[in-house]
């Protein structure tokens, strides 16, 4: 009696029309920094390169930054380089350091929060891509990685939530009124 060795497809060949992505977003003036919510994000690695299969994020988180309690229809990782943040999951709250991976399922509310006196810095890897598009959408663009976004009045930050409570939907995220 022999037994049988399983059958696989074999791999695709090399798509040539796709290229290498090397992203120093120290340096790279190309790479687009946004302003959002007092933080500064960079997007190293776009949707547009991976065939929307994930997108990567490099965030600079200021002493106090950090987004609002929210929930999203796709996985988010995030891989804290320097610094310590304080991330609620589903309402428990558990200390991040650097060198820490936390990886939020796609629908759970989150948030994260920098609540040391030093900046924090983190990747965000998106899976599938898109959210770096509504980051683009609703975010204003900043000169370099650490570069902090122009301050809002009262008026235009009530502007800026209206435009992110609208886009919200069609990037599959929901902005929660309040924690959980």
């Amino acid at each position: 009696m022999s037994e049988s060795t399983p059958q696989y497809p074999p791999l695709p060949p090399d798509n040539l029309q796709r290229t290498l992505t090397l992203a120093r977003p120290d340096t790279d003036q190309t790479l687009p920094h946004i302003g959002l919510v007092g933080d500064t994000y960079t997007i190293t690695v776009s949707g547009d390169e991976t065939n929307g299969r994930f997108c990567v994020i490099d965030m600079h988180i200021p002493p106090g930054g950090g987004p609002a309690p929210h929930r999203h229809d796709f996985e988010e990782t995030f891989i804290l380089l320097e610094g310590e943040m304080e991330a609620t999951f589903r309402g428990k709250k558990s200390l991040v350091r650097a060198g820490d991976t936390i990886n939020i399922p796609a629908n759970a509310p989150h948030q994260f929060h920098n609540s040391s006196s030093k900046p924090v810095r983190l990747l965000c890897i998106c899976s599938p891509a898109g959210q770096e598009k509504f980051f683009q959408e609703v975010g204003i663009p900043v000169a370099t990685r650490t570069a902090a976004p122009p301050k809002l009045d009262k008026e235009q930050q009530e502007q800026f939530m209206e435009k992110a409570k609208a886009l919200a939907p069609k990037y599959h995220t929901e902005l929660l009124k309040e924690a959980y």
